[in-house]
């Protein structure tokens, strides 16, 4: 019997939606009866749990209840848990709540530091299925969008209105931009940004665009080929920084 009639069989469909009803209804017990004990076996079930989400409707209706959310800190909360944590801080000028993540806390330790100091949250967000689970929960929440810590400035990663204004005159600026150009080679579909930031942000970040590696990591896991999405890397300086304000120029 040939896979593909056993997955258009009505009866295997039948008991495909019961297991996936049961599995889901024993996960929920288990969260409602000791959330402590469910939150530490999160990790061995996480993956799981947001494939089931991603790939089953059904399933993901009554997982919602359940799927945790875990930020750098080791704080678990559910889906609507953690949007209402944030809202009030993170959410931006088109009314997204935004929700910032880690994919290596160890080495993107100067972004997180960085984002606190804004009084953000950061979720650690480190499994191989996480990139399809984030789109798929941008896709199901309207009102929500995800951003790595590194993606872009910390004062960028939630938009908001207010722009900081440049201590340094538009000729200043372009010759601290000319510095940077001249030493800085192979930048690839990057670029060197200037921007008016707080003079206690770092004086130069290196930042990678959502959108482009997103792209990259998803085409990464179907093994096509990379060399079609060029790693893209911008350098930001910030003007108001001490040690470009004063110090460069």
């Amino acid at each position: 019997v040939s896979r593909s009639y056993l997955q258009s069989d009505a009866n295997v469909k039948k008991i495909n939606s019961y297991i996936t009803k049961k599995v889901a209804e024993k996960l929920q017990s288990l969260f409602s009866a000791d959330r402590k004990a469910f939150e530490d076996k999160w990790k061995e079930i996480s993956t799981f749990v947001k494939y089931g989400m991603i790939s089953e409707e059904k399933f993901n209706e009554k997982a919602t209840a359940f799927a945790l959310l875990k930020n750098i800190d080791g704080q678990y909360f559910t889906l609507e848990e953690y949007k209402e944590k944030i809202k009030d801080n993170q959410t931006d000028k088109y009314n997204k709540i935004v929700h910032i993540y880690s994919n290596d806390p160890k080495a993107q330790h100067a972004y997180i530091e960085s984002a606190k100091a804004y009084g953000y949250d950061v979720l650690e967000m480190d499994n191989i299925i996480d990139n399809h689970f984030i789109q798929h929960l941008e896709y199901k929440g309207n009102d929500i969008t995800f951003v790595r810590v590194d993606s872009d400035t910390t004062d960028n990663l939630v938009q908001k209105e207010e722009k900081k204004e440049s201590v340094l005159s538009d000729a200043e600026q372009e010759k601290v931009k000319n510095i940077f150009t001249s030493s800085i080679k192979n930048l690839g579909a990057g670029k060197i940004e200037l921007k008016a930031l707080s003079p206690n942000d770092h004086p130069v970040l290196i930042t990678k665009p959502e959108f482009m590696r997103r792209m990259k990591d998803m085409h990464m896991l179907q093994g096509m080929d990379m060399n079609m999405f060029p790693d893209s890397h911008n350098v930001v300086v910030n003007t108001n920084h001490p040690l470009i304000a004063e110090k460069l120029l």
